[in-house]
């Protein structure tokens, strides 16, 4: 037997549950007092929002906590130019040194991380790890159109240098007035890196030449060659043999020079891993997850639209749209390749309802990969819808659209039979018995039915007759 509760009751239950939690959260707060140590945090993979996300909370926890210094563990082939540079302002802002180090042996630090790298106050690399091609690679545009040095294509290059050779035009001056090769927009782009880049050399006195050539050739460096150039401070073995190297350095921050503790190398490492938080962001801005949120967002609404009162298609869609829309405004997307994968959607779930004999669904499927080959507008890898899922979804699509255009063909085939003719020879099942009617169950419709037998609930007949809504049944 329930017993009511009364309001005052429940008031007062919630009331010492909130207090409970207040008193947990204030206890755990006070334990985590601020103690000197070096937080360790790791950047791997495609940088996009959820390692910007990371990243700043992880150091302003960090500096909270009282963090000497940042060590970050950097592998990654590039990422977005807008969370690069969030996370390059991070670092420039940081009150404690960052020190950005290419590990373990054989990762890398191209493209975005090579400015990452350049913008740290100490910049480090494991043997056997490379850094370099830093050419902002294409966004929008006819696919191929721009080269990895922002160039028209790159055969035309040798027969350039070979007629600069013959008539010795050879000379670092010469290449200097010669106006860059390319559109408007890819100069521009290239001149923004070039300037970007060498600003953060200039600041902590790095080679500032080679890093406008990574920029405009794509260069690259192994970690001897790094450090012989001056593009980075130190090669070490593992973080202990860097902590040491850095010890009693002086570095520039925001507020001035600052110099290393001589016993960095003796503090505690504490590593800071991506909460639940991040790991949520990092799985729905992933571009592979966005786009099936996307599509099942749209499916559900369709079909709810089309069966109102299912709710669980509508709720699952508005979810997963809402979703995809947060993970879509945060990725560089072309407009055109999302509303051709919207209308895709609709004109194969049209070609359900109002039969084209396969024209609505054919050009549905079309516009479905088309779109989906544009969503994402950029060719920085990790970040890009893969064509294998691509291809798998066109695949189902279309063969959905064949077995249904194969049931409507089998309909097609049947014999045509008169309206009044359509149900004699099916068997219903007797849903009532009344004196002056007889209620059948026939393809979850009731019918109206008259009879000579007689009849019980539940009691299987066969359609006889049929005169408009009234059917004559007889036992089987």
């Amino acid at each position: 037997m329930l017993h009511q509760i009364s309001p005052a009751v429940f008031l007062r239950s919630v009331a010492t549950l909130a207090l409970f939690l207040a008193l947990l959260v204030a206890g755990s707060s006070a334990q985590e007092e601020p103690f000197p140590h070096v937080a360790l945090m790791s950047i791997s993979g495609a940088i996009g929002p959820a390692t910007t996300d990371y990243f700043t909370r992880a150091t302003e926890e960090a500096q909270a906590r009282g963090a000497q210094l940042i060590l970050v563990h950097i592998d990654t082939p590039g990422g977005l130019d807008a969370a690069s540079r969030d996370i390059i302002q991070h670092i420039l802002s940081s009150p404690i040194p960052v020190a950005t180090y290419v590990y373990p042996s054989g990762a890398r630090a191209a493209s975005a991380g090579t400015y990452i790298l350049y913008a740290s106050q100490i910049a480090a690399m494991a043997p056997a790890t490379t850094l370099g091609a830093a050419t902002p690679v294409q966004i929008g545009g006819p696919p191929g159109t721009p080269t990895p040095g922002g160039k028209p294509a790159e055969r035309e290059q040798p027969q350039e240098k070979e007629k600069e050779r013959e008539n010795g035009e050879d000379s670092e001056g010469d290449k200097e007035e010669k106006p860059l090769s390319g559109t408007a927009m890819e100069r521009k782009v290239i001149n923004d890196s070039v300037a970007f880049i060498r600003g953060l050399a200039q600041r902590h006195g790095r080679n500032a030449d080679w890093a406008e050539k990574a920029v405009r050739e794509a260069a690259t460096l192994t970690a001897p060659e790094a450090l012989e150039m001056h593009v980075i401070d130190i090669v070490a073995k593992n973080d202990q043999d860097l902590l040491q190297q850095i010890a009693g350095r002086t570095v520039l921050l925001d507020a001035g020079e600052e110099t290393i503790s001589s016993d960095v190398a003796e503090l505690p490492i504490e590593s800071y891993e991506p909460d639940w938080r991040n790991e949520l962001l990092a799985l729905i801005t992933n571009p592979q997850v966005a786009y099936i949120l996307l599509l099942i967002g749209i499916y559900g609404l369709i079909f709810e639209g089309y069966s109102p009162g299912a709710f669980v298609p509508g709720i699952v869609g508005v979810i997963c749209l809402l979703l995809a829309f947060y993970a879509l405004q945060v990725l560089p997307v072309n407009y055109a390749g999302l509303a051709l994968i919207i209308v895709g959607a609709l004109l194969i779930v049209a070609e359900l309802f109002m039969p084209s004999f396969g024209a609505l669904g054919i050009g549905g499927v079309i516009a479905l990969v088309i779109g989906s080959v544009m969503l994402i507008d950029t060719d920085v890898p990790g970040m890009q819808v893969s064509r294998k899922l691509i291809g798998a979804i066109a695949g189902v699509s279309g063969l959905f659209l064949l077995i249904f255009l194969m049931a409507v063909r089998r309909s097609l085939r049947k014999p045509r039979v008169p309206i009044e003719q359509a149900l004699v020879g099916r068997t219903a099942v007797v849903s009532d018995v009344q004196p002056l009617e007889i209620l059948v169950h026939l393809d979850g419709e009731i019918w109206r039915a008259k009879s000579e037998d007689s009849l019980v609930p539940g009691q299987q007949v066969r359609v006889i007759a049929q005169q408009g809504l009234l059917l004559s049944v007889e036992a089987c």
